[in-house]
């Protein structure tokens, strides 16, 4: 009895020592970095995906040796519940026990989609279609309608409702839910602007502001001329003059646009024409980016009636008709070869 007393103590002995031998390897192995051939690799990590499946995606991607001590470790430190889904940038070298820290941190990896100042929403829709590896695209198959109503817009029309602005989005993030954040933005903006500006300013309410920042959007690129564009044409909206500019005029000739206005194309009456209508256009016709806005509702106090384009970026502003037909003349009639509407970035 003395004997299989001593034994089984034996036994338990190296039993304990062999589970201790085995607990110090696996920690061993976890906190011992994984040789890899690329200096950097990404990892996507489904929604559901089970801790098995993910063991398994991470020993064929080769970041992973010991794919049992990784499932102990996990489980009897409980990651598996901690894990989080999203895709994660993982270096070279990281250790078994770096990608648990990493996977439960949710320090996913973020992409830049960039709604430019001055672009339709018909290019800000197709440009979504570059993104499709990264954004889900729910939207390509709704109507402008129904895209309206998912981001909660009261609007009718979805011009000019986005900030133009460059968001991080994490992979799989649907076109939706970006598109309701960037009119939110655009809100949270707007509203602020609008807040604060001078009651004097011939708008009925915010929306015309934004509609009259489209417009400066598409006159210059230039930031110091923003405020005195908006200037000229709060000075126009003051004295009843019509705003008549071009941009406009092109917005509501939509396909029949192809590169040039004619004569017959300023006179043709549009709901976006603005040398026919006595008022701002029903909508915006672009994309708006924040300084737009501060211009619009900031405009520069000047006596300018008319501007031209000089050919450099720039314009030429003029405070009579008179001196602005010497300038038509001058910038307009008589291009040189370096003609430039947009100025130098």
């Amino acid at each position: 009895m003395k004997k299989f007393f001593v034994s089984l103590l034996l036994l338990c002995s190296i039993a304990v020592g062999a589970g201790y031998y085995l607990w110090m390897d696996i920690h061993k192995v976890m906190e011992q970095p994984v040789a890899t051939n690329t200096a950097e690799s990404f990892f996507i990590i489904k929604r559901g995906m089970s801790f098995n499946r993910l063991t398994a995606a991470l020993k064929k991607q080769q970041l992973l040796e010991n794919d049992l001590y990784f499932k102990l470790y996990a489980k009897y430190y409980r990651h598996g519940s901690k894990i989080k889904a999203g895709e994660y940038q993982i270096n070279a070298g990281s250790s078994p026990l770096a990608l648990l820290k990493l996977f439960s941190s949710g320090k996913v990896v973020h992409h830049n989609v960039t709604f430019i100042e001055g672009s339709s929403i018909g290019e800000l829709r197709t440009g979504l279609l570059k993104h499709a590896s990264i954004i889900e695209l729910q939207s390509s198959a709704m109507t402008e309608q129904q895209i309206l109503q998912a981001i909660g817009a009261k609007e009718q029309k979805l011009e000019g409702l986005l900030l133009a602005e460059t968001y991080r989005v994490e992979r799989g993030t649907t076109d939706i839910a970006l598109l309701k954040r960037a009119y939110q933005a655009m809100q949270q903006i707007l509203d602020k602007q609008w807040q604060g500006r001078d009651q004097k300013l011939p708008y009925k309410n915010a929306y015309e502001a934004l509609i009259m920042a489209s417009i400066i959007e598409k006159e210059t690129g230039a930031a110091q001329e923003r405020p005195v564009i908006a200037g000229v044409f709060v000075n126009r909206m003051n004295i009843g003059m019509r705003l008549q500019t071009d941009p406009t005029v092109i917005y509501g000739m939509g396909k029949r646009y192809k590169g040039n206005i004619t004569r017959a194309d300023l006179r043709r009456p549009s709901a976006y024409n603005t040398y026919v209508i006595n008022r701002l256009p029903p909508t915006p016709i672009a994309t708006v980016g924040p300084e737009a806005i501060e211009a619009a509702l900031n405009p520069v106090k000047t006596k300018y009636l008319y501007f031209v384009a000089k050919g450099d970026g720039s314009h030429y502003f003029s405070k009579s008709l008179r001196e602005h037909n010497n300038a038509v003349r001058k910038y307009q009639l008589k291009r040189r070869k370096a003609y430039r509407s947009a100025p130098k970035n």
